[in-house]
């Protein structure tokens, strides 16, 4: 005999579509799901109070807050925000790491007999001037929207720029990686070159995911909300 099946919860289906629907860094992402299920939830007991029983108060619950469609609208663009910030925190943290991974290079051939070629420098000049750009940008992403937040608007491209900034960097340092590591096969003091290729590729890895997730968010269209709730 089959199981018969349990009626959908009304709550948990719109819970579930906003879930679907929605793009970010995952713990700002399930802090403003468990808030919008929170508030559901309290809507909910208001009714359930007042003797309307359970679906037929969870159902008024959702049409209060309007459809998944026009809440996405207002969440997302707070995700993506939130996204552009966790961005440019990763560029303004390994940015100056490129810096760090060349001088580091330098400092490994002076008295060798194979000296850094013209080429490798200028190579070296412009991944640090792209890096020092990359963080410039992300702390004034960080300044715009953190504190500065509440006075002045953000730009709604800003959070794409991050994503192209962050993306730049990333490359930056994967070209710097594969420098690095070409170096130590010719220098005599490998291993402190060696160990900059390692930082250039951890700060590689650990920006061009976030970059890309960036990117992905801010193709996203969202524009300001319609519907009052939980995100606007």
């Amino acid at each position: 005999m089959s199981a018969v099946s349990r009626p959908a919860d009304p709550v948990e289906d719109y819970v579930a579509a906003l879930t679907a629907a929605l793009h970010g860094p995952a713990r700002a992402k399930t802090r403003m799901i468990e808030e919008i299920r929170d508030g559901l939830a309290d809507t909910v007991a208001a009714y359930a109070d007042d003797g309307v029983p359970y679906r037929r108060a969870a159902h008024q619950a959702v049409r209060e807050f309007g459809t998944p469609d026009e809440l996405v609208e207002s969440c997302q663009r707070e995700l993506t925000i939130a996204q552009a910030r966790h961005t440019a925190r990763a560029v303004a943290l390994t940015a100056p790491l490129l810096v760090a991974c060349w001088y580091l290079a330098r400092t490994a051939h002076r008295g060798d007999v194979w000296q850094l070629p013209h080429t490798a420098q200028l190579l070296a000049v412009h991944l640090a001037a792209i890096a020092t750009v990359a963080a410039l940008l992300a702390a004034v992403t960080l300044a715009v929207t953190g504190s500065l937040a509440r006075r002045l608007p953000t730009p709604r491209r800003l959070p794409l720029a991050v994503a192209w900034a962050g993306t730049t960097a990333s490359v930056a340092m994967a070209v710097a990686t594969l420098a690095l590591a070409t170096a130590s096969l010719l220098a005599v003091n490998w291993p402190l070159l060696a160990f900059a290729g390692v930082l250039a590729a951890s700060s590689h890895a650990a920006v061009a995911a976030s970059a890309r997730a960036c990117r992905r968010c801010a193709r996203i269209p969202a524009v300001r909300p319609t519907v009052p709730g939980p995100c606007a």
